[in-house]
């Protein structure tokens, strides 16, 4: 009988490419019964199932591992700028300028032909309770499959992560650690600091470098990051323009970025906070200056009306109605040049109308 002769090197490399299968079926089961595999695990499991062959890790990476667990990529960054403008038109109250420029910024930024040399950076400014959170929020849920919680968005809060002046230079040394940790771990990072006006002076001066035009000689790239301050510094002086504007007989609805940016800008760098005297205005590294304007009554009553809906009451009942009106009474304070401002906004609403119907 015929034999046929297969040279020894062919049957080596048929042997051993037989054998991947197995330990590539294990992985994946792996992968398929195991809780969410950890970052921290990523570049282990890649050196396991590289298989020896060039780009093989990288291949797996895309269509197996980065499906089960969140990677800096298109599917878990999807960037989903016509839902974010679509949620602020149906839920964002009183934020005409918000609505105009902060999506416009957003969407130039992440557009595929930017030529961006540097990260976005937006400054919120307004009173509490007009809405700085709640945006920074949905900003975080349209980029981010997993919204706030994505391990690419990075959130600190006033006083409760910088709580000492004296530990300024500490806190300095941390922001850059740990900012430059996120870039290289995914370039495209969203950073919050929330109460800004509660954090110690000089907090940021670092965070300048970090910023501005081709701030890395490391090779790391920042110009596709994102950074948020959220402060209520200038909150008064917002208010003031704006019921002064009114007053001489401007819509709220005609005024425009232009109208406050000067002033938050001055106010920021001149008044207690994290902001004050900081090398980021001095720099001008920041991008937008966005005023959050002050909340008139009608805006509370929708405000209101939007709670109950979260709770699934319907406002326009009879009873419901005579809740609002109660509220509006009894609890909401105006400032005390026009009369025209709520004080709290529509912060504390969300109580209110939870004691009120339960």
């Amino acid at each position: 009988m015929k034999q046929t002769f297969v040279p020894a090197d062919r049957e080596f490399h048929r042997t051993r490419k037989m054998s991947y299968i197995p330990l590539l079926s294990l992985c994946l089961i792996l992968l398929a019964i195991l809780p969410q595999p950890l970052q921290s695990l990523e570049p282990l499991s890649m050196g396991i199932i590289g298989l020896g062959a060039m780009g093989f890790g990288a291949y797996f990476k895309e269509y197996t591992y980065c499906k089960f667990t969140e990677c800096c990529d298109d599917r878990s960054i999807p960037a989903r700028i016509d839902l974010l403008k679509r949620s602020l038109d149906e839920t964002l109250i009183g934020q005409h300028i918000v609505k105009q420029h902060v999506v416009s910024a957003l969407k130039a930024h992440i557009n595929a032909n930017s030529k961006s040399r540097k990260p976005l950076v937006i400054s919120f400014h307004g009173q509490p309770g007009t809405g700085k959170n709640f945006v920074s929020e949905q900003i975080a849920d349209a980029l981010y499959l997993l919204g706030s919680k994505s391990s690419y968005v990075t959130k600190y809060l006033g006083q409760a992560d910088f709580p000492n002046q004296s530990m300024v230079d500490a806190y300095k040394n941390r922001i850059n650690i740990e900012v430059r940790n996120s870039l290289r771990r995914c370039p495209r990072s969203l950073f919050i600091f929330d109460e800004v006006d509660k954090m110690p002076s000089g907090v940021f001066d670092t965070l300048t470098s970090l910023v501005d035009y081709n701030a890395f000689v490391d090779g790391t790239d920042n110009t596709k990051a994102i950074f948020i301050f959220l402060s209520n510094t200038a909150g008064s002086h917002i208010a003031g323009h704006l019921g002064s504007v009114m007053m001489n007989g401007m819509l709220r609805e005609d005024t425009r970025l232009s109208d406050f940016e000067p002033l938050l800008m001055k106010a920021a760098y001149n008044m207690d906070g994290g902001l004050r005297r900081t090398t980021m205005i001095e720099s001008h590294v920041i991008d937008h200056y966005i005023p959050f304007l002050p909340m008139e009554k009608g805006h509370v009553v929708k405000c209101l009306e939007a709670e109950f809906y979260r709770l699934n009451h319907n406002p326009e009942r009879t009873e419901n109605q005579k809740i609002i009106e109660d509220i509006i009474s009894s609890s909401i304070s105006y400032d005390r040049t026009h009369g025209l401002f709520a004080i709290s906004g529509c912060k504390t609403l969300e109580k209110k109308v939870s004691m009120a119907i339960n």
